[in-house]
């Protein structure tokens, strides 16, 4: 498959070193308009086309598939305009602003069997898999809590007035789209959608720095912390009457993680063992465009839809002052 990049920033360089392992990928484009931009990425990529407009990038049909990687506010039209040209899209997350963006991309998608794929890594993480796996044996689930906490170094900078897209709530910034997103994912992709949620934020300017947010179950609460103006250990816990999970890695990442039922001796589980975070979201997809797996995209932009289901409560509370 052909790749078309939509986007310049951070995330980009990460994606590339990660595709740059997947066999079935090929970067042929990438979108930015500073034309410095373009070409340090040409270059140094080895990236055949660059484009000055997201038009010329559609327009290729040599693109088979776009990576949308660009500011919150921008996932929505720019992921929508791609799936009207025919192109696949894989779109960074957060997949969408609202619940309503959602439906309405994933409705173009599979109207036309697009395949719309968001990547979020804990979700195609072997670590995690593993924990699906082993998750009847922690017995009834009592507690979950994971912690996202990590000082943002655009934190200085936004006390002085000097505001990254990150922090910019006209684009979607703050820590819960930022790092919460995957606490989210994480609590979802185990146990399903909760019956109900509720956001505390500490808010500044506008946007939430920081924040906790409680996904309620029938049998126990799952607690969500993330924060951009502080730090704390990063962790990941689940708990239950039989076991628990623990691991010191944020929920992005699990590099690793231990397993205890009662009584008995811990067992680490270290199975994701490729330094490219990016890595596994990226095979997946290739994995299933490859097989021609419409079943498995379908599944997989259903639990999308869920998680932002549960984003726009949490933003509405946000929003409302609760």
């Amino acid at each position: 498959m052909r790749v078309g990049i939509a986007g310049a920033g951070m995330i980009v360089p990460t994606f590339l070193d990660a595709a740059a392992l997947v066999k079935e990928m090929e970067i042929y484009a990438v979108f930015a308009r500073r034309e410095e931009v373009r070409e340090e990425f040409c270059s140094k990529y080895q990236i055949p086309v660059g484009y000055a407009s997201y038009e010329e990038l559609l327009a290729d049909s040599k693109v088979d598939v776009v990576y949308v990687a660009l500011p919150n506010n921008l996932h929505f039209s720019f992921a929508k305009e791609a799936l009207l040209a025919g192109k696949h899209v894989i779109l960074e997350k957060p997949f969408t602003v609202t619940y309503e963006e959602a439906e309405k991309i994933a409705a173009i998608a599979r109207e036309k069997k697009l395949y719309l794929f968001e990547a979020i890594t804990n979700q195609y993480n072997p670590n995690y898999d593993k924990m699906k796996e082993l998750l009847p044996k922690l017995g009834d689930i009592k507690l979950a809590a994971l912690n996202f906490s990590q000082y943002s170094s655009r934190y200085d900078n936004f006390k002085k007035g000097i505001v990254s897209p990150s922090f910019d709530p006209k684009n979607a910034g703050g820590a819960l789209m930022d790092l919460n997103i995957y606490n989210i994912h994480f609590v979802a992709g185990l146990f399903g959608k909760p019956f109900k949620v509720r956001y505390c934020p500490n808010m500044e300017r506008g946007v939430d720095t920081s924040g906790i947010l409680v996904m309620e179950y029938p049998d126990f609460q799952a607690v969500c912390i993330a924060a951009k103006d502080c730090g704390a250990p990063l962790s990941v816990s689940i708990q239950g009457n039989k076991g628990f999970f623990h691991s010191d890695y944020a929920s992005s990442i699990l590099a690793e993680f231990t397993f205890q039922e009662n009584k008995c001796e811990p067992e680490r589980y270290h199975l994701a063992d490729n330094p490219e975070r990016l890595f596994y979201e990226l095979e997946t997809f290739a994995k299933y465009y490859e097989e021609k797996d419409w079943d498995a995209f379908d599944k997989r932009l259903d639990h999308s839809l869920m998680v932002m289901e549960i984003v726009d409560q949490a933003r509405r509370m946000e929003n409302q002052g609760l």
